[in-house]
């Protein structure tokens, strides 16, 4: 009997740690949802100002329209001809890219969401090659033109500067027919002296331009050779798309990278070709806040169970090694101290800075639990002793935080570490002689 009391009081504690998950995932909810509200920030922000933008081009576009006659039997099985139509265009691409710029940041706030902006001035200059239309019975060739897809043209601040073969030209709303490409401008090229084919003579393009945009900007690299360059002093960025930069340098004072990427290693061309809508390849980079509070609160959660598990292991190691009564409720209300800390650290972590909301929070509910044990334990010493413990654990965590990359390894000798010590206390405790002497 008095064995199947110990093992009720382990249940019962099992028991509470299992009801715990609620608060822990009610906290999570919340932060998934407070997430979600600032997603919406974004969007509020792209939706008002300009979203994340991507430049397509320059290309060189030449539609066409063929007309041929073809043999067709109808439903009474008599054969008559007829006349298809089908309409494409055809896009060359530059033989080189060159785009360079530089990215502004900036922040707009919405409520108590900071949303990153940046107003990038580039320069981009590509070449064509000489390209043939050769005659093709039924073909007609229509007017070429220069098409440039901007993923968000509200975000253009005053008119773009557009020299061909050092002619300037106006850019014209719409990018043309071109499936792949939703939005952009265009211009017109010299047309053909004949409509049925020509040579499309080389040229040289030089565009400028002011784009606004939020958080992420990515450039498709659409020429034989493209050379792409971007910089900024802000100094978190996050390199993304199909390609890492070849040469980056990021510090305090911001960041430059450098892409070189050649058609032989991209399908963007043949992308922006293909009849289907499809993702073309890119490169990117994305401003990023240097500590996203949703992230750290969200990953800091998911170690409450084990706070909860640790602090319920010293509690019944107390109460059987020392003899003390603890009642379910005061386990409960440990439990639910220890997981408001991550519903505190959350809601003020979007006022002040993430590391002086953890101390806030950590030591705000390190000093009600020390006051709260020292009651329950019956002695001040116990409850700072206890305190103490929870003190290691909350640093041990927000190691954890700071360390990402790291996070797996610590963790797992955090867990080794608590598993050693408890079998070291317990490793002369009889505990048949201990279940009979439960009362």
């Amino acid at each position: 009997m008095k064995s199947l009391k110990m093992l009720l009081r382990f249940a019962i504690v099992g028991g509470l740690i299992l009801l715990l998950l609620i608060p822990l995932a009610l906290i999570k909810g919340v932060i998934n949802e407070r997430e979600a509200y600032r997603n919406e920030a974004y969007q509020r922000v792209a939706q008002s100002r300009a979203g994340a933008q991507t430049l397509t081009g320059p290309i060189r576009v030449v539609p066409w329209t063929e007309t041929r006659e073809v043999e067709v039997v109808d439903a009474a099985g008599t054969k008559k001809k007829e006349k298809q139509v089908e309409q494409g265009e055809w896009l060359q691409m530059p033989s080189t890219l060159q785009v360079d710029g530089r990215m502004q940041p900036d922040e707009r706030r919405i409520g108590l969401f900071r949303v990153p902006v940046y107003s990038w001035n580039a320069t981009i200059s590509a070449t064509f090659a000489d390209d043939d239309y050769p005659a093709k019975e039924g073909r007609v060739y229509g007017t070429p033109y220069l098409t440039v897809g901007i993923a968000d043209v509200r975000g253009l601040v005053g008119s773009p500067t557009l020299r061909v073969d050092g002619k300037a030209l106006d850019l014209l709303p719409d990018p043309g027919p071109v499936r792949n490409i939703a939005t952009g401008l265009h211009v017109d090229l010299p047309a053909f002296d004949d409509n049925r084919g020509g040579v499309l003579k080389a040229s040289t393009v030089e565009l400028a331009l002011v784009l606004d945009g939020s958080r992420s900007l990515a450039v498709v690299p659409v020429g034989d050779d493209s050379r792409i360059a971007l910089r900024s002093p802000w100094p978190h960025p996050l390199f993304g798309g199909s390609f890492l930069p070849n040469q980056r340098k990021v510090d305090a004072q911001g960041f430059d990278a450098q892409w070189a990427v050649s058609s032989l290693a991209s399908r963007a061309q043949q992308q922006l070709r293909s009849r289907g809508d499809v993702e073309v390849e890119s490169v990117s980079v994305e401003l990023v806040n240097p500590v996203d509070v949703y992230t750290q609160a969200d990953r800091a959660s998911k170690y409450g169970i084990l706070f909860i598990v640790l602090t319920f292991v010293g509690f019944i190691l107390f109460e059987l090694i020392k003899h003390l009564r603890i009642h379910p409720l005061q386990y409960l209300m440990v439990g639910l101290g220890l997981a408001v800390f991550f519903l505190l650290l959350l809601s003020l972590s979007e006022h002040i800075p993430f590391w002086m909301a953890y101390a806030v929070s950590a030591v705000a509910c390190i000093g009600v639990q020390a006051v709260y044990l020292s009651g329950v334990l019956h002695s001040w010493k116990r409850g700072l002793g206890f305190a103490a413990m929870l003190s290691v654990l909350y640093g041990a965590l927000y190691g954890l935080l700071i360390s990402e990359n790291n996070a797996l390894l610590m963790g797992s000798l955090l867990l080794f570490g608590v598993l050693a010590s408890a079998m070291w206390i317990t490793r002369r405790v009889d505990w048949y002689e201990l279940g009979a002497s439960l009362k």
